[in-house]
């Protein structure tokens, strides 16, 4: 399976019941995510990522770990350390920085590999954590199915295809389920095509709480392999 770079996070939490409105509402979802973006700041998940593969061979992996976000105006971070694969212990971790460069290292064979082409992309990594209405519908179709349960959490389901064809020929189709008072999604799935899906669930969810000082932080040494792309 190839490696996923997660794009947002979320958990579960029981929030005061939101004001009504009607189911498909887009615009007053919209209204509502441009509330809770302004009160973002950080957040800390503990996550379940399922990548599926249907053909040519039935495949699937699991990883499982904790992500960190934090935004600061328009600054935007976000560190996701990676525990246990598939049952197995295989630590990773992967940084987004301020300055746009992508950061995945693999602990066990002491490899860092530095993507430097994905600033363009950052969307991708705020989607559901942080951004706004406003911001979301610059750069998504967006497509409001009205509330639905997660968890027992009441959100917003929302189907979202990328305005960006570069985007889209990497997802071709993203559905969020939003809790709209937080401005977090709690379940995330990323289409590809149709024999390949990735699911993303979280819980455990901390919002505008100190984070660890090695949040957004890699630890090399001399035997690092480093690999640019």
């Amino acid at each position: 399976m190839r490696f996923f770079i997660p794009l947002v996070l979320a958990g579960i939490f029981v929030a005061p019941a939101p004001p009504a409105h009607a189911s498909g509402d887009l615009k007053a979802t919209l209204a509502r995510l441009d509330v809770a973006a302004a009160q973002f700041h950080t957040t800390t998940a503990d996550f379940e990522f399922q990548s599926v593969q249907t053909e040519p061979v039935p495949d699937s992996d699991l990883q499982k770990g904790v992500v960190y976000y934090r935004r600061e105006g328009a600054s935007f971070q976000m560190g996701v350390h990676i525990d246990d694969v598939d049952g197995q212990p295989i630590p990773k971790i992967i940084t987004c920085c301020a300055d746009g460069r992508v950061e995945l290292y693999d602990i066990k064979p002491n490899q860092l590999t530095i993507l430097n082409k994905l600033s363009q992309y950052e969307s991708w990594f705020m989607l559901g954590f942080g951004a706004s209405g406003k911001e979301l519908a610059a750069r998504w179709n967006i497509t409001d199915d009205g509330p639905e349960k997660v968890d027992g959490v009441t959100t917003e389901k929302l189907e979202m295809v990328a305005k960006d064809p570069a985007v889209r020929r990497i997802f071709a189709k993203v559905t969020l389920w939003m809790d709209l008072e937080r401005g977090i999604s709690l379940k995330q799935i990323f289409n590809e095509d149709p024999s390949h899906y990735r699911v993303c669930t979280y819980t455990n969810i901390k919002m505008n709480q100190p984070l660890p000082r090695d949040a957004f932080t890699i630890k090399t040494n001399r035997q690092t392999a480093v690999v640019n792309r």
